[in-house]
């Protein structure tokens, strides 16, 4: 077990009705904001009026920036910093999911540095300060309600590219699994996704010792699994939205990955490039590629392949070896995405298998750099994990 500093400061408000607190909550920290959201659905379920009415009564103006897209923008990102700028704001509030709060975390990165926000993103700038955001969130999928992270593509060569720092874990994060009610079934999927591969993505390390988040991250699994079952089938099961929501924000809090290092993150690397070539749902692109990167590493530690086969799976079959087992467990990790409506391979998902090198190679940069940890990939690898999952 590695040693770790773990800090979650993100104020968690969680429960039926949370949202009417949001005026409270944003006064603690400023009299004027920006308010950042997606499309039409906050408005056409009331949402969006219940957030103007709690800002109003606190006395708090605030400034408007819609229209945030999944596999969010940089050009929107560019376009809130001049609003927030222009209008001496001092506070970013986030009311989506997390499209719009990596977008809100964007903002808060590039309003106090002089130069291209994307510098961050590239390596290029160290991020010294932000503006402090809040969150009212709407889908649980990403974590990012309580992370450090932000994900933004720049359409100018389609790159999609994370950046972690501990001044982006939001100031509060207000959640109420009401809000999640009326999520289409796919939207749903693909968040249960995303959440399930957040912990999969600490899971499969190489490090020993480590037996209380192991049962943490497999418990979170079942739960999810559990439960998304649930509510596929009845979509207002308050308890059944209430866990899924909640395991999204331990999935990617740090919390699980505390002694284990930060996790592996290649099918995330892999994925990205996919959702920022074809606009593939992130979630859905992850249904992909994770089972096809199980199969391609689970030899690297078949015993892990095994553990999690048998605790998150339930694989007791008298199989013959421990190969048989591992793969059993990957079988039923693909067969419970595909049962929950997603895609598991690049052609149902209508993705051809033409941009293979191009993607492996911005992925390393060039063919310059590996990728993860649990296995360390190059270009030659990625190009075989796609055609794993063609």
């Amino acid at each position: 077990m590695k040693d770790f500093i773990f800090s979650s400061p993100t104020k968690i408000i969680f429960g039926k009705g949370t949202e009417e607190q949001v005026g409270k909550e944003v006064k603690n920290y400023s009299n004027k904001v920006l308010l950042c959201y997606g499309g039409g659905s906050i408005k056409k379920y009331g949402l969006y009026d219940k957030v103007v009415k709690a800002l109003k009564e606190e006395g708090i103006e605030f400034v408007e920036l819609s229209g945030v897209k999944p596999n969010p923008r940089l050009s929107l990102v560019q376009e809130g910093i001049k609003l927030v700028r222009e209008n001496n704001i001092d506070f970013i509030l986030a009311v989506g999911g997390g499209s719009v709060i990596d977008t809100a975390k964007a903002i808060a990165m590039g309003v106090p540095y002089e130069g291209n926000v994307w510098d961050f993103f590239e390596g290029k700038a160290e991020l010294k300060e932000a503006l402090p955001v809040g969150v009212i969130l709407t889908i649980p999928a990403t974590g990012s309600e309580a992370s450090d992270a932000t994900v933004i593509t720049n359409e100018d060569g389609w790159y999609k590219i994370g950046f972690h720092h501990e001044l982006l874990r939001p100031k509060f994060a207000i959640m109420n699994p009401e809000l999640t009610y009326t999520l289409p079934p796919y939207q749903t999927a693909c968040g249960v996704a995303d959440i399930m591969a957040h912990i999969m993505e600490r899971y499969f390390v190489n490090e020993e010792g480590v037996e209380l988040t192991d049962r943490l991250c497999e418990a979170t699994l079942k739960t999810v699994i559990n439960n998304a079952r649930i509510v596929l089938k009845d979509p207002a099961n308050y308890n059944a939205r209430a866990q899924i929501m909640w395991a999204g924000t331990i999935a990617h809090n740090d919390l699980l990955n505390t002694g284990r290092g930060r996790g592996d993150w290649a099918s995330h690397r892999i994925e990205h490039e996919l959702s920022a070539i074809y606009d593939i749902a992130h979630g859905a692109g992850l249904a992909i590629v994770f089972p096809a990167w199980m199969k391609y590493v689970y030899k690297n530690n078949i015993n892990r392949f095994v553990q999690f086969a048998v605790k998150v799976w339930d694989v007791d079959l008298p199989y013959e070896n421990l190969e048989e087992i591992a793969l059993e467990g990957i079988r039923r990790t693909e067969e419970f995405f595909k049962e929950i409506g997603l895609p598991v391979r690049l052609k149902e998902a209508g993705i051809s298998d033409d941009r293979f090198e191009e993607m492996a190679d911005k992925c390393t940069k060039g063919g310059t750099r590996t990728i993860g940890d649990f296995v360390k990939l190059n270009k030659e690898d990625i190009i075989k994990i796609y055609e794993l999952a063609r």
